[in-house]
């Protein structure tokens, strides 16, 4: 993260004096303050974002096109995580963009209705990237540890129930929170210092009460994402039990690799989320706050279609067989 010197500082508070100051009737929204850089700076920061999007954006469309096009992967776990890519698409689409813009423009401003959409779509996806990722560890759990029930534990209709019952609760929650939320009055003061519009920092600039809205973060919040972590520490403390019992040592790791990916992805998507969540309310750090958001919303979608084709011999034979058949009609 690019910390801002004192300069910078007077600067972003001149201009939001100014914006609240100056032109009263003109507010119609917030200021993001997140990423807000000085002009050398703002280059380098804008290139950084462009090249993760981009990223981010052929990688995960290459995991759903081979997935679609290659009928060996016509099976539960990759039905799975062509969800998940998609959602990561969107999840970084939500953020990435205006991000650039705001770099770009240096006028981080954005309207109530663009914050409250952005909010919902935030909080939609990461609800459903989290219960998706749970969906992958019980889809790892059946073939493991009941691998001649697979096909009837995991049919199609199985298959669907375990992401659209995640689309209406992701959907359910975020709406939840949002009609709580714009019930409530905001200070004349409206400067985010975060990169985009998120529900902690928001509600820091409420004027009245928002021990409500805080419980419900609490209660609602916590249950969406630790019901489906704790599913997935049960899921794999019964594979690990079923990989010990397996006789040779050559069978365990085979037996096991095939969780290396989900592993790490889960690893690195609710390390961020617990870093800017669920850490004590006295620890809070505005900068530490923004890096870990940096974390699951950039770096997380980035990195997974890495993640999950890297060590995945069918992906890679599928990804490969797409690149050529692509090149092959660039040629004609």
């Amino acid at each position: 993260m690019l910390p801002f010197n004192d300069e910078d500082e007077f600067s972003l508070f001149r201009y939001s004096r100014t914006m609240h100051q100056g032109n009263q009737t003109a507010i119609s929204g917030f200021i993001l303050l997140g990423l807000t850089v000085g002009s050398e700076q703002q280059l380098l920061l804008f290139t950084l974002f462009l090249c993760m999007y981009l990223v981010t954006m052929v990688g995960n469309s290459l995991i759903i096109l081979a997935i679609i096009s290659d009928t060996h992967l016509y099976s539960p776990m990759y039905f799975f995580l062509a969800n998940l890519s998609f959602t990561d698409i969107c999840f970084t689409t939500t953020t990435v963009p205006k991000i650039l813009a705001d770099i770009q423009s240096q006028n981080p401003t954005i309207s109530f209705v663009g914050c409250f959409t952005q909010m919902y779509f935030f909080m939609f996806l990461v609800d459903l990237d989290n219960f998706l990722l749970a969906a992958m560890a019980y889809d790892r759990y059946i073939a493991i540890c009941h691998p001649l029930h697979y096909a009837a534990l995991l049919n199609p209709k199985r298959c669907a129930l375990l992401v659209v019952v995640p689309w209406v609760i992701s959907n359910l929650v975020s709406v939840l929170h949002l009609s709580l939320l714009s019930r409530l009055p905001f200070c004349d003061q409206r400067v985010i210092p975060h990169f985009f519009c998120d529900l902690e920092p928001v509600l820091r600039l409420a004027c009245s009460d928002t021990q409500i809205n805080n419980l419900l973060i609490l209660i609602v919040g916590g249950t969406v994402i630790f019901v489906p972590f704790v599913f997935i520490l049960v899921s794999y403390a019964l594979i690990g039990t079923a990989v010990l019992n397996v006789p040779s040592v050559k069978g365990k790791w085979k037996t096991f690799s095939t969780c290396g990916s989900h592993l790490s992805a889960v690893s690195l998507f609710y390390g961020s989320i617990v870093g800017v969540y669920f850490l004590p309310a006295s620890s809070y750090s505005a900068e530490r706050d923004k890096v870990a958001a940096i974390m699951y919303t950039v770096v997380t979608p980035m990195m997974n279609p890495f993640i999950y084709s890297l060590r995945n011999k069918d992906m890679k034979r599928a990804l490969r067989r797409l690149l050529s058949q692509k090149s092959l009609i660039c040629s004609w």
